[in-house]
Formats: structure tokens, C-alpha cells, sequence
């Protein structure tokens, strides 16, 4: 039996522009180039952002990063550096850094609606000045993203507002979910307990540093 595939159809960029319109001058203006005063406050009171990065050929992967608010540092105007704490090691962002430094970041500061926006350029570094300017619990990161800013904006709080992701009644679903190692004894067919699996990264998540 032949399946009929469920892909959709692909709008040309031409269609897409016409059905969305052109924005007001004013969002097209509200682009900085370089990191001002309200940017520097929403990133030094931000505990969390999304790192977008891209592979050589396009394939993308969007990582979070978290710590505590500020952990993010403002080296200039025009230049930012993210610590890279102990995680998974799987180390998609660096690989795709490698190959092509063209990085996407989002702020968020919980209860905020609006969010910042950062593209630029990223390399990874370990200059022990920079490492040190991000040192928590007395430990430095082993190594930091620097990301070269090409352009910043504050986004509108539409998408958070329709989410309602700070209302806590949208929070219940964290109580109704399988655990984590319910959900990894499952996907990688593994035949162990998963309390164990759970256990296990529930210790490993102590170790933030």
C-alpha cells in the first residue's frame, strides 16, 4: 500500500513576503548593532538563553544555556562571552561552530515578556581572562562561546503572552509527564529499572559545576 506523504507544501520567498507584509520603520529601526545600556541590563539579569547554531550544510541545532542571572558577560559593546558549563559532552554547538560561526541567541528573564535577540558570529575560546570573569561556586568554565555582535533587538511578548508560559496553571503538565528515565530506558530500548535511569541523572544534575 502506497502512504501518501503529509509534507506540506513549500511557499516561495516571494509568496511568503506578500503574505506577511513589510514591518512598520520603527521595528526595522529598533536593530542595534552593538550591545547599548537596556541590552546590557535585560543580559545581566537573564538566566537563560537559546544558542542557535548551523552545521557546514545548514542542518541546525538550538542548545539552552542557564546559570545564574548575569552568567552571560558583556566584554564590549560588541562582543559578548558565554561559559560552557559540565552537560551532556555531546558538543553539537561546537562542532557546528567549526564549521560555520554564524550563531542565534535569545534571552529570557523569567516573568518577563519581552525577549532579547542576538545574531552574530561565534568562536569558542579558553583565555583564562575571560574563563575567570565567569568563574561560579569557585570554579571557572573550561571554555566560553565569544560571540562577535552583528545585530540586537528586544521581541515583542506576542509569543509569550499566547503561551502564557509564566502563568503556573501552565506548569501542571511537568506532574502528568513519564520521569526522564522512564522516557530513556524507552527510546534507547535499554533493559533497565528506570528508577535506576532516573536516579542516575538526577545525581548527575547535582553537579552543575
Amino acid at each position: 500500500m502506497t502512504q501518501t506523504s503529509t509534507r506540506p507544501r513549500r511557499l516561495p520567498p516571494a509568496e511568503v513576503h506578500a503574505r506577511l507584509g513589510e514591518p512598520e520603520a520603527m521595528i526595522k529601526d529598533k536593530k542595534l548593532d552593538h550591545i547599548d545600556e537596556h541590552f546590557r541590563f535585560f543580559i545581566a539579569h537573564s538566566p537563560f538563553l537559546s544558542l542557535a547554531t548551523a552545521d557546514a550544510a545548514g542542518r541546525a541545532d538550538c542548545s539552552p544555556r542557564g546559570d545564574y542571572p548575569g552568567f552571560v558577560k558583556v566584554l564590549d559593546d560588541r562582543t559578548l562571552a558565554i561559559p560552557d558549563r559540565p552537560g551532556n559532552k555531546i558538543a553539537d554547538s561546537f562542532r557546528n561552530l567549526a564549521e560555520n560561526d554564524g550563531v542565534g541567541l535569545l534571552f529570557l528573564i523569567p516573568g518577563m515578556r519581552e525577549t532579547l535577540r542576538v545574531n552574530g558570529r561565534g568562536y569558542p575560546t579558553d583565555e583564562p581572562d575571560v574563563l575567570a570573569r565567569m568563574q561560579t561556586e569557585a570554579k571557572d568554565p573550561v571554555l566560553a562561546i565569544v560571540v562577535e555582535v552583528a545585530e540586537a533587538y528586544f521581541h515583542c511578548g506576542r509569543s509569550l503572552i499566547r503561551s502564557r508560559l509564566w502563568d503556573p496553571a501552565s506548569q501542571a503538565l511537568a506532574d502528568e509527564m513519564p520521569s526522564v528515565g522512564e522516557i530513556a530506558a524507552a527510546q534507547i530500548g535499554a533493559d533497565i529499572d528506570p528508577k535506576v535511569l532516573t536516579h542516575a541523572l538526577e545525581e548527575s544534575y547535582r553537579k552543575l559545576y
